[in-house]
């Protein structure tokens, strides 16, 4: 019984041998791998990181760009004042007048823009009687006589009910 007693603890002997040689190599390769593991998570982490910034600038860029490009199409989507004396007003038209008032040769205040010119879609019902309607017609740069009466409650007493002359200037037409 010595001999096999003496035979396994030899067996058992370099089992553990075996054992403690395959812990040193697993030791060994993760004393490399570990390190190199960590280089490369930090490595990708450094990287995403990057590509997010890329991308935020990226997008802040294409932003930018999209508000530029919709300012542009805005401005050239709006209309333009043109003095095109080939024109005609119409009804519908945005226009760009002109005007002096007058009731019996004397101006009256508010009746004159003074040259700074105003703007008038025709048929609005916003001016006086029917002097949008007298405006169908003419062409920029022409000068129109417009005749019109202020209604009986306008609110200023001196023009209430009374007959006005306009001296109307077409400065142009938007289109």
């Amino acid at each position: 019984m010595k001999k096999e007693n003496r035979k396994l603890a030899q067996q058992r002997r370099a089992e553990e041998r075996k054992k403690a040689a395959q812990k040193k190599k697993i030791k060994k390769i993760l004393s490399y791998a570990l390190p190199i593991t960590a280089v490369v998570v930090l490595a990708a982490m450094i990287l995403a990181d990057s590509m997010k910034q890329k991308d935020a600038k990226d997008q802040k860029a294409e932003t930018q760009q999209e508000t530029e490009e919709t300012a542009s199409q805005e401005k050239d989507t709006q209309p333009t004042l043109s003095t095109d004396t080939s024109l005609t007003i119409a009804d519908g038209d945005t226009v760009n007048i002109d005007y002096v008032g007058s009731v019996d040769g004397v101006e009256f205040e508010g009746g004159n823009t003074q040259g700074k010119g105003t703007d008038l879609t025709i048929g609005s019902g916003l001016y006086i009687d029917d002097f949008e309607e007298q405006l169908i017609g003419a062409h920029p740069g022409d000068q129109v006589d417009v005749y019109a009466t202020f209604p009986e409650d306008y609110g200023k007493e001196d023009l209430n009910g009374k007959e006005a002359l306009f001296k109307v200037t077409i400065n142009g037409i938007y289109e």
